[in-house]
């Protein structure tokens, strides 16, 4: 059993917590500041797509080079992209529960060695798989939040 079953069970979970909070919103509702100036909840689901994407590469990179660079990208430049700005989420949750299904299926594989390997992001520093798992189960939690939060901004 890994140290790390709380933080892989969050990502296990995440995309059926995040279907569920959104189910039934109108597009009108998706691409609403109602919380301005954080984001739409469909610039949030977009934005956890694109950045659950990069964590999957980093991880990959981790696993198979020598202490790779992991690339920074300019996500409030992305969060502003036509596609990131759409109120169709359905392809970002669908994305994402693939996407999900695989980060799961590697951290559950991985050994003691592999959860030290090291890469080296841009911005952060030094990455490791372990230190990953953990701002990406973060991650879902914070965006869990911060969608609930444009929530209950809404009108009644």
């Amino acid at each position: 059993m890994s140290i790390y079953t709380t933080q892989i069970q969050t990502l296990r979970d995440f995309p059926d917590a995040l279907e569920s909070l959104i189910d039934g919103l109108t597009p009108e509702e998706l691409t609403t500041a109602y919380n301005a100036p954080e984001w739409t909840i469909a610039q949030n689901v977009h934005h956890v797509a694109d950045s659950h994407m990069n964590s999957f590469i980093r991880l990959k990179l981790i696993l198979t080079e020598e202490n790779p660079p992991l690339k920074a990208y300019r996500q409030a430049d992305w969060a502003n992209l036509p596609d990131a700005n759409h109120a169709d989420v359905g392809v970002s949750l669908l994305l994402l529960r693939g996407l999900h299904a695989r980060l799961v299926q590697v951290y559950e594989s991985l050994t003691d060695e592999q959860w030290g390997r090291i890469g080296t992001h841009t911005e952060s520093g030094t990455m490791t798989p372990a230190k990953l798992v953990e701002i990406y189960s973060n991650h879902c939690q914070a965006h869990l939040k911060q969608i609930q939060e444009v929530l209950d901004k809404m009108p009644s």
